[in-house]
């Protein structure tokens, strides 16, 4: 699959999650068969660029090409003049969220509030596009409630201005990550644009991938929450399209390698006071993934400080490691 010139390694794409895909679990997913991850989303106000989140969620040159960064706004110009500065600054695509359900985001009128405005989107994608050399991408969900579906001729109109791809979250914003994904409108998209279409939402296991792959014609699949603590998925993802049968589930001992390598990733990034809060939740998905450990997230997850955390993280997996030996 392609983006603009970029040919990406597979079909198999991490989506942005603001809070958790920062560069550490973008790495990750890379090395562990994402073919393309994006940031996690960045305001369009670059006013806010100082601050610490914003200036860690803006591009990192050491990522692997090609490099993604999500803005969110709700305001053209300001779009515009974002996209700009970050692809001066070495983002090879600038992506635009129009998918984000969250009510902060809404209450200013971006993110997928703006499925309701088909002319502010298409005045957005205009001035986006032609303010960049890169290429532009759009994430956006089906609509704005179940009764008001007009993803399709949203896709329209990020056709005719310009995007290069689209990802689409089977769920309305009304929804928000309630009930169950549609993938019928992300099938009807497919069928009248003829950019590339990522189908997002729900997608668990490669077995999920493959149907709906097969469903929507899509021609990439987006995984986001499946992948929090499970980032080999993407693998495993990979392996089942290309040969139909699943690929064995890492050993612990190569979990437990993986983990510590993402606890050490994110002291490094956040610092280690900040890196142990972050932390917490990375540790939680891993272990809500692996085995009953409710005790054990109870006293980790008191931790307050990066070597005591790590440690306790690092003796707990040994030991799970030897239990499953003596098993085996």
């Amino acid at each position: 699959m392609k983006i603009g010139p970029h040919e990406l390694d597979n079909a198999l794409i991490l989506a942005p999650m603001a809070g958790v895909t920062d560069v550490t679990f973008r790495k990750l997913c890379r090395r562990l068969g994402a073919g393309y991850t994006v940031s996690e989303m960045l305001t369009a106000n670059t006013q806010l660029w100082n601050s610490d989140k914003s200036r860690l969620r803006r591009i990192h040159l050491d990522e692997p090409s090609p490099r993604s960064v999500q803005i969110v706004g709700s305001d053209p110009k300001q779009l515009a003049y974002a996209a700009k500065l970050n692809a001066d600054h070495g983002a090879d695509i600038i992506d635009i969220n129009m998918g984000c359900p969250a009510k902060k985001v809404c209450k200013v009128a971006a993110g997928s509030a703006l499925l309701a405005n088909e002319s502010l989107v298409a005045e957005i994608l205009a001035n986006v596009v032609a303010a960049v050399d890169v290429p532009v991408t759009l994430k956006i969900r089906t609509g704005s409630d179940p009764d008001h579906r007009n993803g399709v001729r949203i896709a329209q109109i990020a056709e005719d201005s310009g995007i290069q791809m689209l990802a689409v979250h089977g769920r309305t914003r009304a929804c928000r990550f309630l009930g169950e994904a549609e993938y019928e409108t992300i099938r009807l998209i497919k069928q009248q644009v003829s950019i590339p279409v990522a189908a997002n939402g729900d997608i668990t296991s490669p077995q999920k991938a493959k149907k709906v792959l097969a469903f929507t014609n899509a021609d990439a699949i987006m995984l986001g929450r499946a992948a929090q603590g499970r980032p080999w998925l993407f693998r495993e993802v990979d392996h089942y399209l290309k040969y139909n049968n699943l690929l064995d589930s890492p050993p612990l001992s190569e979990v437990s390698a993986i983990m510590l390598d993402h606890l050490d990733s994110l002291y490094s990034l956040y610092g280690k006071e900040k890196g142990v809060l972050i932390a917490r939740k990375h540790i939680g998905w891993y272990l809500d993934n692996l085995v009953d450990s409710h005790d054990f997230k109870k006293r980790v997850f008191a931790a307050t400080d990066a070597d005591s955390q790590f440690d306790m993280v690092k003796i707990f997996m040994q030991c799970e490691v030897k239990n499953m030996e003596k098993v085996a």
